[in-house]
């Protein structure tokens, strides 16, 4: 990019003085790249086509003849309804206008008029958005849409757009090398640019939109690559020599065999130990899919090479949880400790003595395991599980404890290929997508208000055999915007419904930690049977004797979270259950609930849910690190993901990027995306 118009600011341009400038900063509108590289949302079509290449429903331009008197009719308050018929191609064509009574003067018969508006095609119809008396002419009307903001037109900022691009449209430097416009049939920068702004016709547009979904999912892609590279480069020199035999061992004296997907997420991480680079791989399996086993092997290899490593897990229940399941495991091959909040005077101190004195080869803990007292005697590895309950600022504390120790991050939340190689373009990322055998799916059930009672008594039929239940909820207490039950009173209600024989327990997001830990130990000992929560239960405990999951309003959860909470039961040898109570209005809702019900495989879930809900809502959160981009859609344009992907990992690897003067623009504008934005 040309640096004149990288820092020229818009004031430069004739016709935009100081109000328009401010309405043009308050869009991040400073300069003329940044004016240029204001693309449009959308387009009004304005072409003529000829009757029979209409679509059904799609916004269409059609040219006739006024063959008939105009009909007006009047409803509502000053609303109105003006129909007239048109000969179009010897076909009469209804073309109706609202709110327009005052053509009824102004349309004589055999008046020539172009219209544009949704096309009917069963009752030969248009319902007109625009109109012009007269012929269409030649000239194309693929009119720009632009986002606005304030006061600004689409024909004010259609004006200065149209300006910017004939006084420095020229200035705009190709960044990409010539064989990919030829390999991909790319236009060059200079041309695309001006076909996105105002494109002649639709297949213009179609090549200007090609070359910027790949050009902006290129260099995307660059960036993470280049970060990636950064960050190996950062750690070198941290490669370890495991005992091969000795995890052969401890794989072999496993309770039960590895399924082909944990054998090679095992082999990927083993690869990743030995490597002179540090170690920034994302571990993701469904629940249930045995990641723990993972992490207790590449914990024990680390182990194996005489470095200390660290598991860290967001609750105490869950530190517990995985400290007794490994203790079994480790037991005749290593001391493990667990550190958490809960430790207290003596018993705390002789902990944090056995960690740095290296007399503790494993270390399980919360976010104590990161606070000034602890010190490792030589930390090499370190596990965070569900990462994304961590801040970065936890995540880095953990890590400075050791000497950039190989970091190994876990989730259970099933993210789909297009996101992945995108929010963590940066990582390599291991996936566990295959159940250990013998594991009973969970049956899943649609069920609506009506049935509620039956619903209740099954949950107490399976309470009587010993088994427990969790009973979900959206809300923490009443909210005047969403007519939904909250979980409070679901609390009340089913303490009454249950009484006296069942004892019923209730958690929130607004409880503190303690009470949490509280609540959660109670359901795990059984003393409480049916456990009202807030979706804060969908990561955290293993109590395999839950067997029923019941979700209140199940419609407003994504497909992603119903996944994740029906994961809490099933953990058990029991057939568990869950029940999706659910009255869902339109027709994602429904699909949300048929799905749920026919899969128990969270990666096609999730797959399913990326297309329903798009990729800003898939985690739910706003801090997903996921780009914006202004023409590409990560679901939509996947293949062009894939091999942005694949070009930016070669010029990358063989330096091509680097080495090369055809590249010398691309790497001038990675770099200065990369600049300032090396984050953990």
């Amino acid at each position: 990019m040309s640096v004149l118009i990288k820092t020229l600011p818009v004031s430069e341009l004739n016709g935009i003085g100081s109000k328009l400038e401010q309405e043009l900063n308050d869009m991040g509108i400073y300069s003329v790249e940044d004016l240029l590289f204001h693309f449009p949302f959308r387009y009004d079509f304005r072409e003529l086509k000829p009757l029979k290449d209409l679509q059904h429903n799609e916004t269409a331009t059609i040219e006739g003849k006024v063959a008939s008197e105009p009909s007006l009719s009047f409803y509502g308050r000053k609303k109105s309804r003006l129909v007239v018929m048109l000969k179009v191609e010897e076909v009469a064509v209804k073309a109706v206008f609202f709110n327009r009574h005052f053509l009824k003067n102004q349309l004589n018969i055999d008046d020539t008029l172009t219209v544009t508006g949704k096309w009917d095609a069963h009752r030969l119809q248009i319902t007109v958005t625009h109109y012009q008396k007269g012929r269409a002419g030649k000239k194309s009307s693929i009119q720009p849409v632009y986002p606005l903001k304030g006061k600004l037109t689409n024909r004010t900022m259609r004006k200065i757009v149209t300006n910017a691009l004939r006084t420095y449209g020229k200035k705009v430097n190709e960044i990409l090398p010539d064989h990919f416009l030829s390999k991909y049939k790319l236009p060059e920068r200079k041309e695309a640019l001006k076909s996105i702004h105002f494109p002649g016709n639709r297949i213009h547009l179609k090549h200007a939109r090609r070359r910027f979904i790949y050009e902006e999912l290129l260099l995307f892609q660059l960036k993470m690559q280049l970060l990636r590279k950064m960050k190996r480069e950062a750690g070198k020199g941290n490669g370890k020599v495991v005992d091969e035999e000795k995890i052969d061992v401890f794989i072999q004296g496993l309770p039960f065999p590895l399924t082909g997907a944990q054998k090679r997420s095992v082999d990927e991480i083993l690869h990743d130990l030995r490597s002179p680079y540090r170690m920034n791989r994302l571990l993701q399996g469904d629940v249930g899919s045995g990641k723990t086993v993972v992490a207790a092997i590449s914990l024990y290899a680390a182990v194996t090479a005489g470095k200390q490593g660290a598991l860290m897990v967001p609750t105490e229940i869950l530190a517990e949880q995985h400290y007794e399941s490994l203790q079994d495991l480790f037991k005749g091959y290593c001391n493990i400790v667990m550190l958490t909040g809960s430790a207290k005077g003596k018993a705390r101190q002789d902990i944090i003595e056995k960690i740095k004195n290296h007399e503790a080869d494993i270390v399980i803990g919360t976010h104590a395991l990161i606070q000034d007292p602890v010190q490792f005697s030589d930390l090499g590895f370190v596990i965070v599980d569900e990462q994304h309950r961590f801040g970065v600022e936890q995540r880095r504390a953990l890590r400075e404890k050791g000497l950039d120790p190989d970091v190994l991050f876990m989730t259970a939340t099933p993210i789909p290929r297009t996101l992945a190689i995108t929010a963590f373009g940066d990582m390599d990322v291991s996936v566990i997508d295959e159940m250990p055998k013998g594991r009973k799916p969970v049956k899943t059930y649609w069920v609506k208000d009506h049935m509620l009672d039956r619903v209740l008594q099954f949950i107490l039929d399976e309470i009587k055999k010993g088994h427990q239940a969790y009973v979900i909820s959206p809300l923490i207490e009443e909210s005047d915007k969403l007519d939904i039950q909250n979980a409070v009173d679901l609390f009340h209600q089913l303490q009454e419904y249950f009484s006296p024989d069942v004892k019923v327990g209730l958690m929130h997001g607004r409880l503190n930690a303690d009470e949490k830990e509280k609540v959660m130990k109670q359901f795990a000992a059984n003393e409480v049977q049916i456990l009202v929560s807030t979706t804060v239960v969908e990561v955290g405990v293993n109590v395999p004797n839950a067997t029923v999951m019941l979700i209140y309003d199940a419609e407003r959860f994504g497909l992603a979270q119903l996944h994740q909470l029906r994961g809490r039961v099933g953990r058990g040898d029991a057939q568990s259950y869950c029940i999706l109570l659910a009255d869902p209005k339109g027709d994602t809702g429904k699909e949300r609930m048929r799905i749920m019900t026919e899969t128990n495989n969270g990666f096609e879930l999730s797959e399913h849910d990326l297309k329903l809900r798009g990729p800003g809502d898939f985690f739910g959160k706003k801090q997903s690190g996921l780009p914006e981009f202004k023409v590409a859609d990560i679901v939509q344009d996947y293949k062009a993901l894939e091999v942005a992907r694949q070009d930016a990992q070669d010029m990358i690897r063989t330096n091509t990027l680097f080495n090369n003067d055809e590249y010398h623009e691309l790497l001038k504008m990675t770099e200065e995306e990369v600049n300032e934005q090396i984050y953990d």
